[in-house]
């Protein structure tokens, strides 16, 4: 099997060769390049043919934004992973490179001991995260419009008719912010039932994005905040380092924070929001799980099959990393896996009770 060939950009000679070295003691990684800005990397592009470009944010000449936007225009599907500060600057650059197609990201640790904390980012995320992109089909525009291949994905379980959609619960990670922007592009401001999302984010990220989604669509996004009585027309992300989950109170239903220890890895976890889900709306909840890496939502998931609710997964082709809605699918919990571009119209008409 043939190494992943990847590129590495950026502007800090210390970080760049720590990054090269760490990449390269992986016998699966070879590092074919290294540029200290945008335009080096640009130029060098069809010399290396990298699998998998590392870009980091701030660099003089060329930044990471121009350079993925340049990128783009010859390669677009060539996996891109972003590596930003921690702050809002970067926050806002990183959301900006996700727009113009940017695979996902990482942030730097800005914090002393940065250094070991880096080193703990590349080995324990970032390697893990450059094999499980590159490991996923390398399809066409056109396939990306296809289902899922049928041995890879269990019969879904048989289960009572469900309730009346009451919330949608919908999970994500790698990927998810432009899975997000695609669902909600057809979730009208007047959506009957309440949104509520974890997205695998850092603090002022899940802010930043909550905001953006809100002044891109009609329906209203909103970072949760604990107490918040649920109601229609409404979404709303659950805030990075924090657990989200839904109660009732009398006969309503609030959101609720907590930092009790990360679930699969993370905090915001799925599995948490969606196991408060089921007992609190049973067979009237609707979970959609995104694509993500990890299989964060699984357990969430089967909770919700036990109190029969629906379950809708996004397929392979369609995901950028297909490890949280694979892991639904191939568990038989999903009552239908279908493609990135049909997932807001099925949301739409299960809420409705079109047919379902």
């Amino acid at each position: 099997m043939s190494k992943i060939r990847v590129l590495v950009v950026d502007d800090s000679v210390v970080f760049r060769r720590m990054l090269a070295r760490e990449l390269s003691n992986d016998s699966a990684l070879d590092v074919v390049g290294a540029a200290a800005n945008g335009r080096i990397a640009v130029q060098m592009l069809p010399q290396v043919n990298p699998d998998v470009v590392i870009l980091d944010v701030e660099m003089p000449e060329m930044d990471g934004i121009a350079a993925l936007a340049e990128l783009r225009k010859t390669y677009p599907r060539l996996p891109v992973i972003m590596f930003s500060a921690l702050t809002e600057r970067g926050a806002e650059a990183t959301l900006d490179a996700l727009a113009l197609g940017a695979t996902d990201y990482f942030t730097k640790p800005a914090h002393e001991g940065g250094l070991d904390a880096s080193l703990d980012v590349i080995r324990e995320q970032l390697i893990p995260e450059i094999k499980a992109i590159c490991a996923g089909p390398k399809a066409s525009p056109k396939s990306r419009e296809t289902i899922a291949p049928s041995n890879r994905i269990a019969p879904a379980r048989r289960r009572p008719p469900a309730g009346q959609v009451q919330i949608v619960a919908i999970g994500a990670s790698t990927g998810g912010p432009n899975a997000l922007a695609e669902i909600l592009r057809s979730l009208p401001a007047d959506f009957p039932v309440p949104v509520v999302i974890v997205q695998h984010m850092p603090p002022m990220f899940t802010r930043l994005l909550a905001e953006r989604l809100s002044a891109q669509f009609a329906l209203r996004v909103e970072e949760a905040a604990c107490g918040t009585l649920l109601k229609p027309g409404h979404a709303w992300i659950a805030p990075g380092d924090y657990h989200l989950i839904v109660a009732r109170d009398g006969c309503q239903a609030r959101m609720i924070l907590h930092q009790e220890p990360p679930e699969n890895s993370c905090r915001p976890a799925a599995d948490v929001l969606l196991r408060s889900v089921a007992k609190t709306f049973g067979s009237s909840s609707l979970t959609v799980i995104l694509t993500g890496m990890g299989q964060d939502g699984l357990r969430g998931c089967e909770a919700v099959s036990e109190a029969g609710g629906q379950i809708l997964a996004q397929d392979e082709a369609s995901s950028v990393v297909w490890g949280m809605p694979g892991h639904v699918a191939r568990a038989g919990l999903a009552d239908r896996v279908l493609p990135l571009s049909l997932i807001g119209d099925e949301i739409l008409r299960r809420v409705r009770g079109d047919g379902v």
